[in-house]
């Protein structure tokens, strides 16, 4: 339910890869919330300068985490969620609930992947039906204690945060992304597309990010009200 396939951050990654910039891509277990967390902080601490923290879809939660790393600088949030201090990803969900071809199928163990036959129209809707199905075949399966672990500090309410809306996400309510949005006083942009608006529109969000990082250098950005 997270990004299903490491090759597909190539999208975003590509367009960012303008000297002398660097750029890291974290890989999340999805075994648990803190596993994921921890996954992050461990590649925060090897960068050298200052972090612009992109989080998609369930990232979000876990950049609201692991974001108030004294390295981070600002945050950028890609079709995704920023729960309050307190709250879940699930309890987000309860604020505005999924469309209704975004079908988990909860495995026995407890890890959940996205029902075969309504992947594409829940998750990729804007892509075509080789990468749809290379995303549905290549899920990463996650923990739903993962979605159900509150957090435990609200980065967004100290760091900048920047925040794509995918107009056409049938995975999030798009009134849910802008409602959330609006909540963390991010600098917003929409952006014609499904959630995975990084594949298919990855020029639009590269350039989100690039005004995060000229944002905070500038310090043209703003930070939620506590």
């Amino acid at each position: 339910m997270d990004r299903p396939a490491s090759d597909v951050a190539r999208f975003a990654f590509n367009p960012l890869q303008v000297e002398p910039r660097k750029v890291s891509i974290v890989q999340n277990p999805l075994t648990s919330f803190e596993d994921d967390v921890a996954a992050t902080r461990r590649v925060l601490a090897r960068q050298d300068g200052p972090v612009i923290l992109v989080g998609h879809s369930y990232g979000g939660t876990v950049i609201t985490e692991a974001g108030n790393a004294a390295n981070v600088a600002g945050l950028v949030y890609v079709a995704a969620f920023a729960p309050e201090v307190g709250q879940s990803t699930l309890d987000q969900y309860a604020e505005v609930p999924p469309p209704p071809n975004f079908q988990p199928d909860v495995q026995p163990d407890g890890f959940a992947f996205l029902k075969t036959e309504t992947f594409k129209a829940g998750f990729a809707g804007d892509t075509d039906n080789a990468d749809a199905a290379f995303l549905r075949d290549s899920q990463v399966p996650i923990a739903m204690k993962a979605l159900e672990a509150k957090v435990t500090t609200a980065a967004w309410k100290t760091k900048p945060s920047w925040y794509v809306v995918a107009t056409e996400d049938g995975a999030i309510a798009p009134e849910l992304l802008r409602s959330t949005a609006d909540r963390i006083g991010a600098v917003t942009t929409e952006v014609k597309g499904s959630h995975v608006v990084f594949l298919t529109q990855p020029e639009a969000v590269a350039d989100v990010i690039e005004q995060a990082a000229k944002g905070v250098v500038l310090g043209d950005a703003a930070v939620a009200p506590n």
